[in-house]
């Protein structure tokens, strides 16, 4: 058996796990299975095409609408899933929405939002090329008002932990060549390395749940409006996922 069959074999089981939530093999593949959708049952092959991804990540999105883990859900406007290209080489992951994503259901469209396009076009590519997302999906607020603008918090291990699993998910069905973690807190949670960014930054991490999946941690955009002086080693980051991104 060459690489190549061994190679998609992985992908369709880790694929299967996540759809049906069984390890190993069963069946024939690509897998046929009888699936309630809306009131319907159909017939889907799974196997690891764009549209299938298309299928997966939406049936994803709406878990994520529906979700009650943690009590986030009380004062979210909208869930923000995630947007971009499902068959992406490149995932961008921040930590959490803020205000303007709350009220669009989109990730990364306030001021660091379009930090982050100008980075992404800076490196000859757009926002519908790669995939855009969170460790959190639901806005995080200090008073439990989602009117009230400056009450953005960083998000509690609790909260990250309840989310944590439908971002694992994400990644399992896109199979990113490369992450970029933006800030400590999606570093940390997909690394599981607790240093500060500023000496996890400029370095590739190896994803724990996926060899092949490269991670490379650079600061959050709003650190960069914060202090601008931290634009050029971002810049630096850029270039080297873009050297990794060449060499595939």
């Amino acid at each position: 058996m060459d690489n190549e069959i061994i190679s998609i074999l992985k992908k369709f089981v880790q694929q299967q796990k996540t759809v049906f939530g069984i390890d190993g093999y069963y069946g024939i593949f690509p897998l046929k299975k009888e699936l309630k959708v809306g009131k319907e049952i159909q017939t889907y092959n799974f196997t690891s095409s764009v549209k299938d991804k298309v299928w997966l990540l939406k049936n994803l999105n709406l878990q994520v609408h529906q979700c009650k883990n943690c009590p986030l859900y009380t004062t979210r406007i909208k869930p923000v899933f995630g947007e971009g290209n499902p068959d992406a080489k490149l995932m961008f992951i921040g930590e959490a929405p803020g205000y303007e994503e709350d009220r669009q259901g989109k990730p990364f469209v306030g001021k660091a939002g379009e930090l982050l396009t100008k980075i992404i076009m800076a490196m000859k590519l757009s926002r519908q090329e790669v995939y855009i997302s969170n460790v959190v999906k639901c806005h995080p607020v200090k008073i439990p008002d989602p009117n009230l603008r400056n009450n953005d918090r960083p998000p509690s291990e609790e909260e990250i932990n309840q989310c944590l699993p439908y971002l694992q998910q994400q990644i399992e069905i896109i199979q990113p060549k490369i992450i970029c973690c933006l800030g400590a807190i999606a570093t940390k949670a997909l690394t599981k390395t607790d240093q500060p960014i500023s000496l996890l930054r400029g370095k590739v991490f190896k994803y724990y749940k996926n060899e092949n999946i490269l991670i490379v941690p650079t600061y959050h955009p709003s650190a960069l409006l914060r202090n601008p002086k931290l634009k050029p080693d971002v810049w630096q980051d850029m270039k080297l996922i873009m050297k990794y991104l060449n060499s595939i």
